[in-house]
């Protein structure tokens, strides 16, 4: 029998050869890459909308008639109606992105027999990198040395450091541990909260200090800075509210690169104004794309990011590494052995 693998969102043909020489006897990979969205930049997963002809959008149908596997949640049709609906033998979905939880529970799958698994695990690095930019744009004040050079001023200043500060990650995943192995590198004291985090995790992760969920607010009390680093699920939405956010240290920086729907952005909006969030760099919004109206637009303490920290030159490389060996255990028929396969009551 042989496995057919759709290729759905935008991808490179050396890459989709990678994939075709997994094992050329058993699958057959449909790769047409006049019918998927345009890529705008490297590694970028979801491209400029396709727009196909009544022919192009023929062979793509068929494409995924026939798919028992798919690289990538295929975009919805010009009608509104999932892509997913011309798919009845699909059996197994490859995301691109750590966080597709929400992505399945809009298409309706929680309850489906197809397996979903997440690109978790190859974003931490360069996520944990645009955390320390942030961070240090905020001691070094930044933004008043590029105000001096504009104005062609030299103007002598005192600037902080992070070394001996503490630095609160909520969450212990994989970016937490890349966000605090960096922490830990700058010598600050790091410290960490998630639901299933455990002293032993923390202990592995080396973080000096760990706190249970219920503790989260005491947690923060002892943060000069504060990372997010959390997928949305309906138990993490707005955890980061109002008064989580009055409990963090006055003066704190705040950096999120995890979802934007973690955290209650208009309680962000007024921390940051009143200056008890001092600065905050922000990968993610509530809203993406972020609306031209917000206010994070204009504010100086601010830093913003559209989504694409963890967006460099080898990251759907990394997926295909990822989706690689999740294929040999699939064709296997070894799928206890898959990685990150998405907890569908869970979300991640």
């Amino acid at each position: 029998m042989t496995t057919t693998i759709f290729i759905a969102s935008p991808l490179s043909p050396d890459l989709v050869e990678r994939i075709r020489a997994v094992d050329p006897v058993r699958t057959e990979v449909i790769f047409e890459p006049d019918l998927l969205p345009r890529m705008r930049f490297l590694s970028d997963h979801i491209g400029t909308p396709a727009a196909r002809n009544a022919e192009q959008q023929q062979r793509w149908r068929a494409g995924l008639a026939k798919a028992e596997v798919l690289w990538d949640f295929p975009a919805n049709e010009a009608d509104g109606s999932g892509g997913l609906a011309f798919a009845p033998n699909v059996k197994w979905i490859q995301g691109t992105s750590a966080g597709i939880g929400q992505k399945v529970k809009s298409l309706g799958l929680q309850d489906s027999h197809i397996i979903c698994t997440t690109a978790r695990g190859v974003h931490g690095s360069q996520s944990a990198e645009f955390v320390f930019l942030a961070l240090l744009m905020h001691v070094k004040n930044a933004r008043h040395l590029e105000t001096a050079q504009r104005e062609h001023r030299w103007a002598e200043y005192c600037t902080d450091e992070l070394a001996g500060k503490t630095l609160a990650i909520v969450g212990v995943g994989h970016m937490a541990s890349c966000v605090a192995a960096l922490g830990k590198a700058f010598q600050m004291r790091v410290i960490a909260t998630a639901r299933r985090g455990t002293a032993e995790r923390a202990h592995a992760l080396a973080i000096d200090a760990f706190f249970p969920s219920a503790e989260l607010h005491a947690m923060l009390g002892e943060a000069d800075a504060l990372v997010i680093t959390l997928p949305h699920t309906p138990e993490t939405e707005r955890l980061i509210d109002r008064r989580a956010l009055a409990a963090l240290k006055p003066g704190a920086a705040f950096v999120n690169i995890g979802r934007g729907q973690v955290v209650d952005e208009k309680a962000l909006i007024e921390a940051l104004r009143s200056g008890h969030i001092a600065f905050a760099g922000l990968d993610v919004m509530e809203v993406e794309p972020l609306p031209a109206s917000s206010p994070l637009w204009d504010m100086s303490n601010v830093f913003i990011s559209p989504h694409s920290s963890s967006v460099v030159p080898a990251l759907h490389a990394r997926v295909v590494d990822l989706f690689c060996y999740n294929l040999c255990c699939y064709l296997d028929g070894r799928l206890t052995d898959m990685r990150n396969v998405l907890d569908k009551r869970e979300l991640y």
